[in-house]
């Protein structure tokens, strides 16, 4: 029996591929074959160091959104001045008033794409953030009628009693 091998490959090109810090919370529904519906993504400094470490954290949100994924973005990154969910908006050809054109780099924000027809909307949740005030809850949307509530200020809290103990 002959074993199959691809052709010589057409193009091979050395590049460096991104290589930047995920961390993230997935959430999936057991109940409908474990499909992906929210993600909880916390922004790390190399998200946004460099535009192609931005562009790459922008597009793999984009894609979760048309997935009708809940997307919710947290950034307390106060070394590099960038606005991810900013930049998702306008990858999409839209803009938060509330962030205006000097956008605060401390946010959080949940995104939900869905499909109406052939059209598509995204719904976003979003708040500037202020060092010293209390974090937002965001809504971390699990399907069109059901949300549970993601609360940044208790989490927050307790992971530093946590550090401090240690």
């Amino acid at each position: 029996t002959a074993v199959w091998a691809p052709p010589r490959p057409t193009l091979a090109v050395a590049t460096d591929l991104p290589n930047v810090d995920e961390y993230e919370v997935r959430v999936y529904d057991t109940q409908s074959g474990r499909r992906l519906v929210a993600v909880v993504e916390i922004v790390s400094p190399s998200n946004k160091d460099r535009p192609e470490h931005r562009r790459a954290f922008m597009t793999k949100c984009s894609a979760l959104l048309e997935q009708q994924v809940s997307v919710s973005i947290i950034d307390l990154v106060t070394v590099r001045n960038f606005n991810l969910y900013a930049d998702l908006l306008d990858f999409h050809g839209q803009a938060d008033p509330q962030f205006g054109l000097a956008s605060s780099p401390l946010y959080a924000a949940t995104c939900r794409g869905q499909q109406d027809g052939p059209r598509w909307s995204v719904k976003t949740w979003a708040y500037p953030l202020v060092i010293g005030q209390p974090l937002p809850r965001l809504p971390l949307v699990l399907t069109d009628e059901f949300s549970v509530p993601l609360d940044l200020e208790p989490v927050y809290e307790d992971t530093c009693r946590v550090f401090q103990r240690n």
